[in-house]
């Protein structure tokens, strides 16, 4: 993991870990994660913490309950470790979850750097640096099957890598509420097309010619 110690709310280590806000949430209820100072840390998670989420929920459907526990003792007891036998027919990669958090981890880093809320700027929402382009309508129009390259043609002051560091920043930072209409964020809709699709009936004609 990343050589900069820090401590993750369950919503950042879903997005590090890639594993489901609810099943973190479970996984802390349950006491799948558990360093001994939830005490004082509330629902923060560590590093080691993500490594056991990702580990967890990735054999989840191989290993058993009890397996896994002695899976994660292993490694505990041997954290330099780069591949841990799970059972006689299991070895986990060990490093190579370790890499892709430090990546991720990285990433989300990288993102808090180039990502603020300016007032008077697309309503205070988060927007890149520099520029005026919302953060979260980026990472919703990714969601919503919109392509890199198509993105990039409506927003070119921003980059592909940009485009990867909205999603890892709106996964870590879920919005409250309903999502705001581009009237409420400051942008317009320059202009409308109606587009005919493959399929679509022919309009009638009126039968009257000019």
């Amino acid at each position: 993991m990343s050589a900069t110690l820090r401590e993750y709310t369950p919503a950042e280590a879903a997005a590090v870990s890639q594993v489901g806000l609810k099943s973190v949430h479970n996984a802390i209820d349950k006491r799948i994660i558990d360093t001994g100072l939830a005490s004082h840390r509330g629902r923060a998670l560590t590093d080691d913490d993500l490594l056991r989420l990702k580990l967890w929920y990735g054999v989840g459907s191989i290993l058993s309950a009890e397996r896994r526990k002695r899976l994660f003792q292993a490694i505990k007891d041997n954290p330099m470790a780069p591949t841990v036998r799970a059972d006689d027919y299991l070895i986990v990669d060990v490093a190579r979850a370790r890499e892709q958090l430090s990546a991720r981890a990285d990433a989300l880093r990288e993102a808090e750097t180039i990502i603020q809320s300016v007032k008077g700027i697309v309503g205070g929402d988060p927007v890149f640096t520099g520029t005026r382009v919302p953060v979260r309508m980026i990472a919703s129009m990714k969601e919503q099957g919109a392509t890199t390259e198509e993105i990039l043609e409506g927003y070119p002051s921003i980059t592909s890598h940009m485009v990867e560091l909205a999603e890892i920043w709106t996964a870590a930072h879920p919005s409250r509420g309903r999502p705001k209409k581009l009237s409420d964020q400051g942008l317009t809709v320059k202009s409308t097309k109606r587009l005919s699709l493959k399929g679509d009936p022919k309009p009638k004609s009126s039968g009257v010619s000019s």
